[in-house]
């Protein structure tokens, strides 16, 4: 296997680990801020210096230089992709927006210790090779939002119960694919278990009540951080789509797809604007698992590229609600409140990142959507046209909160409430990558059909290789 030619895996993910530990001993809450968009800063370079290297190689995966955890181990632990290439610089490009956004009247409320640690454990997490090693990073990345919504003497009932079935799920159904690997019948089993424990984590109806419970109990950021890197779905690719037949894909996809449609239903009615995101983005997450799960170059290339369109769209569409809800409280949609004339820049922000996720023409996401449908309809027409359904209401869902959010009433405010310098860096850099994408979407589109075209040859050489030969009748002599 190919190296890199300088240890970026390593660095990317040892920078948040370090600067976690270093952000624990600060007392002052706004200098931890600075320091830790300094270490955010850090990993994003070093993340997208080992997405340009692995560029260079012309290969389809590489292990990192100097790869010290491979040694330790005796097998490529952190082993980096085309699928993962460019899903590294996103999740650190997601954290550091993020923080640099936080305003000092919610530096109090957030940890960014706990930031860093987590996103250490989500580049850890997309640059994972190992089944083991992945099952103990998705364990572990459950714990941050546990521990600040305990520190906020909110309830975790409901979080803990749905991620407490998740780690057992997964516990159990790892187990037994290592036990009786070989078998078909246990490596059925060990993926229907796998699979329900990934399912689980993603949102996907009905085990999705936990995500808007974290919505409402934690951070927004934090949620945010938690759901849009879509660490769930990676699972899905490295651990139900080698082993998993196709006919359970396509039951994986069908539900999935009901969590899309019921998603985006849920978010045309919410008067809540946190519950409003929250199923916005749980029914864009499933479209991404109904691609993964066709089977097909053309659905898992839509799939890929819709991955980094939401990525990309949500995690600004949430930020703006984050922004105002810093200034004005908690949102709600059952009421007009007429901001545009007060911040137009987050206006704009809004309704650009709502329509990209949906894949509006000239958006990163159009191709991408075009791309989930045509791969869809392939394998069944009326997916095609469900999914077709799903976006549109996710659409009508967007402008019914724009128009409640900035339209009607015009209110007079004692202070500006426009975006403070760190939240104009951040919209610029996310709407250049969305109309950037969308304008240019030709490499981007090329690298993702590659990696969908290597899954797919990947799952049917592991199916070749799992599969059990017939036993050999022996033949009576005469």
């Amino acid at each position: 296997m190919p190296e890199l030619h300088f240890p970026w895996l390593e660095y990317s993910i040892l920078t948040p680990a370090v600067g976690s530990i270093f952000v624990w001993w600060i007392g002052d809450r706004q200098a931890a801020r600075n320091w830790s968009i300094v270490f955010c800063t850090m990993a994003l370079f070093f993340a997208t210096g080992e997405w340009i290297d692995f560029s260079l190689l012309a290969s389809f995966e590489a292990h990192d230089h100097w790869d010290i955890i491979a040694f330790l181990f005796n097998q490529d632990v952190f082993v980096v992709d085309e699928l993962s290439a460019p899903l590294l610089p996103l999740g650190a490009l997601i954290y550091l927006v993020t923080v640099l956004s936080t305003l000092r009247t919610k530096v109090n409320r957030f940890s960014f210790a706990w930031t860093l640690f987590a996103e250490a454990v989500m580049l850890a997490t997309l640059s994972c090779r190992a089944s083991w090693a992945m099952v103990i990073l998705l364990i572990i990345a459950t714990i941050p939002p546990w521990i600040e919504m305990r520190r906020r003497d909110r309830c975790t009932r409901v979080y803990t119960t749905h991620m407490g079935l998740f780690v057992g799920l997964l516990l159990i159904g790892y187990s037994i694919l290592q036990l009786g690997r070989g078998s078909e019948s246990i490596t059925l089993l060990a993926g229907v278990l796998i699979s329900a424990a990934t399912l689980l984590r993603s949102g996907i109806f009905p085990f999705h009540c936990w995500t808007t419970d974290l919505f409402e109990k934690a951070a927004f950021g934090t949620a945010i951080l938690f759901m849009t890197p879509l660490t769930g779905a990676y699972a899905v690719i490295r651990m139900v789509l080698p082993i998993a037949p196709d006919w359970a894909l396509h039951w994986i996809a069908i539900v999935s797809l009901i969590t899309a449609v019921y998603a985006s239903g849920m978010a045309l009615v919410q008067v809540e604007a946190r519950r409003f995101f929250c199923y916005l983005l749980l029914s864009n997450a499933s479209l991404v698992l109904v691609g993964l799960e066709l089977v097909t170059p053309i659905g898992l290339a839509g799939a890929l590229c819709v991955w980094l369109s939401v990525g990309v769209s949500l995690t600004g569409f949430g930020l703006t609600l984050r922004a105002i809800e810093s200034r004005i409280g908690r949102v709600s949609l059952s009421d007009y409140h007429g901001l545009y004339q007060q911040m137009p820049g987050f206006a704009g922000f809004f309704l650009l990142t709502g329509l990209a996720s949906i894949g509006f023409p000239g958006t990163i996401g159009f191709i991408a959507m075009e791309l989930l449908v045509e791969g869809a309809v392939e394998v069944y027409p009326i997916i095609g046209a469900v999914v077709v359904v799903a976006a549109a209401l996710n659409g009508i869902a967007v402008l019914h909160a724009y128009f409640r959010i900035f339209t009607g009433r015009n209110p007079s405010a004692q202070i500006s409430l426009k975006a403070r310098l760190p939240e104009r860096v951040s919209i610029l850099v996310l709407t250049a990558l969305i109309v950037g994408g969308g304008l240019v979407p030709g490499p981007g589109i090329a690298s993702r059909y590659h990696a969908a075209i290597e899954l797919d040859r990947h799952r049917e050489s592991v199916k070749e290789s799992n599969s059990v030969p017939p036993p050999v009748k022996s033949i009576p002599h005469p």
